[in-house]
């Protein structure tokens, strides 16, 4: 089955809709990036994001082309049990709230989650950090610019490429303009235009496929989706809530938001945003399962969202998950495009090479980094080697080990160096070698659960006893301001 004949829109269409949203996020980026030329304003947003923006961009953020793309993708795979586990991704944002009060009270004046490993647990720990943590932000920058294309091919025809670098270029424009009061502004409208377009589409495909022929046709021609004893799924049940804790704890995506909200904000923002953010792949992996009702021929597996939202919302509809999933990958790229690009100004490019940059150097430096990563990212989605799922899951090898080093060190006064190293290390090597030996759908499990037995065998047989005010470090915040 061709994608570009089976398109539900034509290539015209599909480019009108892309030149409008496209005209509105630079509009918006310019217009929020007009007062942010010191450094503070430009990355974080003034450090003054209140509960509405907070709770939207966090959720939005997390809406990422992995939820609407990717859970579709688990759901026809892995049955009730992937979509459910996709969804237990919330854990991830709820479990982040009390660490996001603590690290805003901690760290006043920080600027990236590489502060932290930094300050708490030495050099050593802080670089094996920064090569898992950019090695996940490659990752997922990836898996957001493949989506574009896959989206956008699968919907309208337009080639691949061209959707891929439609997206990349928009979400690379306004983040530059506007820096993170946009990426935080953008969010927000982002996130309305998400949950409308999913509450529509959850309440058409109810009303015209109806629960009980899905249910029927899954009987005939799938039933082991319906299996809730099938063996892979329930691991990826529990592999996809750690991974997911993973992916937040470490992240400076999660991280830079908590240095930007107000202090007091950053516990409901993510309680919120969690809360808000559940409900989403259980929706998004739901219209999978229609795909034997619809007796849908479908050419790979991570098209099938798309692919079956437009197979029953027609030409409307088709336009309406463009606009979501668009939305949705927008939130997730421009997130990532500032977060990645303030880690690797602050912890490479000033600790490494510039330690007396002012601050006006910091901000050209971010400016051009964001750019940088852009291509970067270009360059390897082009040649789309591998689905999402796979790209996306082979991170968790590495991102579930940072889960007790980070949690055990903003609360635990024993956490040590060595602990946290040894677990990083070892819980990535051991997750590497189960995604290999067994299957995607255990690497967060084992390497979450070597890194634990690591940082705790440390402190207990070793145990620190930090100094919490060493966290509080002094960072240039004016212009012209050195260190």
């Amino acid at each position: 089955m061709d994608p570009v004949n089976s398109a539900i829109l034509d290539p015209l269409t599909g480019w009108i809709v892309l030149a409008g949203f496209s005209a509105l996020w630079i509009a918006l980026g310019w217009y929020w990036g007009r007062h942010s030329d010191e450094l503070d304003d430009y990355v974080l947003a003034g450090r003054g994001v209140g509960l509405a923006l907070g709770t939207a961009t966090a959720m939005a953020t997390w809406v990422t082309s992995n939820t609407t793309m990717a859970a579709p993708q688990i759901a026809l795979q892995m049955g009730v049990w992937g979509m459910l586990g996709y969804s237990l991704g919330a854990v991830g944002l709820l479990m982040f709230a009390p660490l996001a009060q603590r690290i805003r009270r901690l760290m006043p004046t920080g600027y990236t989650s590489g502060d932290f490993v930094r300050l708490r647990y030495g050099k050593t720990a802080w670089r094996v950090f920064l090569g898992i943590s950019l090695f996940y932000s490659f990752g997922w920058l990836v898996s957001m610019g493949m989506a574009g294309g896959i989206l956008i091919h699968a919907l309208t025809g337009i080639s691949y490429h061209y959707g891929m670098t439609v997206i990349l270029a928009i979400c690379v424009g306004y983040t530059l303009l506007g820096g993170f009061r946009a990426v935080i502004g953008t969010d927000f409208i982002q996130a309305l235009l998400i949950l409308s377009g999913l509450v529509v589409i959850a309440y058409l495909a109810i009303d015209k496929v109806g629960i009980g022929d899905i249910h029927e046709s899954l009987l005939a021609e799938r039933p082991e989706l319906l299996n809730l004893l099938m063996p892979a799924s329930i691991m990826f049940l529990f592999n996809n809530l750690l991974f997911g804790v993973g992916e937040i704890f470490h992240s400076n995506v999660w991280w830079s938001r908590a240095f930007s909200f107000r202090e007091g904000v950053g516990f409901k923002a993510y309680t919120l945003a969690g809360l808000l953010w559940a409900p989403i792949p259980v929706v998004a992996g739901f219209v999978a399962l229609a795909t034997p009702a619809l007796a849908l021929n479908v050419p790979a597996a991570d098209m099938v969202g798309p692919m079956v939202a437009a197979k029953i919302l027609g030409t409307t509809g088709a336009i309406l998950v463009l606009i979501m999933v668009f939305s949705a990958l927008s939130s997730s790229l421009d997130s990532l495009l500032a977060a990645t690009s303030i880690l690797v100004t602050e912890d490479i490019y000033r600790r490494h090479f510039r330690p007396r940059a002012s601050a006006d150097e910091l901000r050209r430096a971010t400016a051009r980094i964001i750019v940088g990563l852009g291509v970067l990212t270009w360059l390897l989605c082009a040649p789309r080697l591998t689905t999402l799922a796979e790209l996306l899951y082979f991170t968790g090898a590495f991102v579930a080990s940072t889960i007790w080093p980070i949690a055990a060190g903003l609360f635990w006064k024993r956490a040590n160096a060595g602990g946290a190293i040894a677990g990083m290390v070892l819980g990535s090597f051991a997750g590497l070698i189960s995604y290999f030996a067994i299957g995607f759908y255990v690497a967060a499990l084992v390497g979450a659960a070597v890194s634990m037995i690591c940082v705790l065998a440390a402190s207990a047989l070793r145990p620190g006893d930090f100094a919490w005010a060493s966290l509080a470090e002094t960072h240039p915040q004016k212009q012209g301001a050195t260190t």
